[in-house]
């Protein structure tokens, strides 16, 4: 099977494709890694006649469906979180309802969920107040928290407005914590997925923001149940993985070196020498993933490592500078494996991606396994490329 795939200095190659999805062959058996896929919306883009303007209509049947993919692969889902385009495309309403009726599915089906609770309904604007930050917060965990799932106390573009210094997170979190009624994960998303979120827990010094949120989870590890680290960067992970207290969990959610955290070094005994999983690329390379995360449970470490390392590749490629819009190929990928009729997103930001960055997340999918049927696939990468750039083939 054959693809002309366009590259950014106007050529057109030739692909000869793997066409060798990889997917479990039996049900996924238990994983030794708590993983969460953080999973994304379907929109319904005949419904939503104004993304720039105004709130997408949701297509339910097919939100509610793809997580329970996830779920029959062993995952478990990260709802509402920045994958599902929280503050880039989704509101608060919206993600409101998108909580519940996932939480409800999830309890329908057998299927296990924590929800991301913020402050995007509050304006992160000069001049906002700690008070009203917790009071944002509190709205949305008391949403989370009556369907009786787990909390994902998100970052908060707000509280980097409020705040003057680590002492006021560490007091605002402590009062957060104390107001979960399970343990919580908590939530640390570099600047690289939302310039909004620079200098968080106080700090633009790694470093100095690594003590703050070590010395609030050693305050409070009986209600945190893990911490999610997005940097990017696997030396703040495992620093802080170091740091851990017993009991504690750190969900890597580093998009380029996941497959090397979550195998782990061997360095410490129990949770240090090894990450769990919240990951975005979760959504996309879910059936390799399973099959990977199964050997891994089994032990087998190497084979693990040789089915997750190729996916790192089309991570790379999908969570590239500017990696906020990494969204774009999630839902690319999402439609090219029949999970969706369309490619629109909420916002309209199918648009944040172009063509040839597209033809590449084509690629590497088909090179580590992630099409699931690479016919239907290569039809919509042809049908895709006819209409946004012109390439017939």
């Amino acid at each position: 099977m054959q693809i002309l795939l366009p590259r950014s200095d106007g050529r057109l190659v030739p692909l000869a494709m793997k066409a060798s999805p990889i997917a479990p062959a039996g049900p996924a058996p238990a994983f030794n890694r708590s993983v969460y896929a953080a999973a994304h919306v379907v929109i319904d883009p005949l419904a939503t006649t104004h993304p720039w303007d105004s709130p997408p209509a949701i297509d339910w049947e097919a939100t509610l469906a793809f997580r329970e993919h996830l779920y029959r692969l062993g995952f478990k889902v990260a709802e509402a979180m920045d994958t599902a385009q929280r503050g880039m495309g989704l509101d608060w309403p919206s993600a409101r309802e998108l909580i519940q009726r996932s939480a409800r599915h999830a309890r329908a089906v057998g299927g296990q969920l924590a929800c991301g609770a913020g402050t995007d309904q509050l304006a992160a604007q000069p001049g906002v107040t700690l008070a009203q930050v917790e009071g944002a917060y509190r709205e949305q965990m008391d949403v989370v928290q009556a369907e009786g799932c787990p909390v994902v106390l998100m970052a908060s573009r707000a509280l980097v407005q409020a705040a003057r210094g680590p002492q006021d997170y560490l007091q605002l979190y402590d009062r957060l914590l104390d107001a979960a009624d399970q343990p919580v994960v908590l939530h640390w998303l570099g600047e690289m997925f939302d310039p909004a979120l620079r200098g968080y827990w106080g700090s633009t010094d790694l470093a100095q923001a690594l003590d703050t949120v070590a010395a609030l989870i050693a305050a409070k590890a009986p209600k945190v149940e893990g911490i999610k680290v997005s940097l990017l960067d696997a030396q703040w992970e495992r620093a802080l993985r170091r740091r851990l207290p017993a009991g504690v969990k750190m969900y890597t959610g580093d998009d380029f070196h996941y497959a090397e955290l979550m195998a782990g070094d061997g360095t410490a005994a129990g949770e240090g020498g090894h990450s769990h999983g919240l990951l975005g690329i979760f959504d996309p390379i879910a059936p390799v993933a399973a099959v990977a995360l199964a050997e891994l449970a089994q032990g087998r470490s190497g084979r693990f490592r040789e089915l997750l390392d190729p996916t790192v590749a089309l991570s790379r490629e999908i969570f590239c500078a500017p990696t906020r819009h990494y969204k774009a190929g999630i839902v690319f990928l999402a439609w090219l494996n029949g999970h969706q009729k369309h490619f629109s997103m909420a916002g309209g930001m199918q648009s944040a991606r172009g063509a040839v960055h597209f033809a590449k997340v084509f690629e590497l999918a088909d090179a580590c396994g992630a099409l699931a049927d690479p016919e239907r696939a290569s039809a919509r990468m042809k049908s895709y490329l006819s209409v946004a750039c012109g390439v017939e083939a």
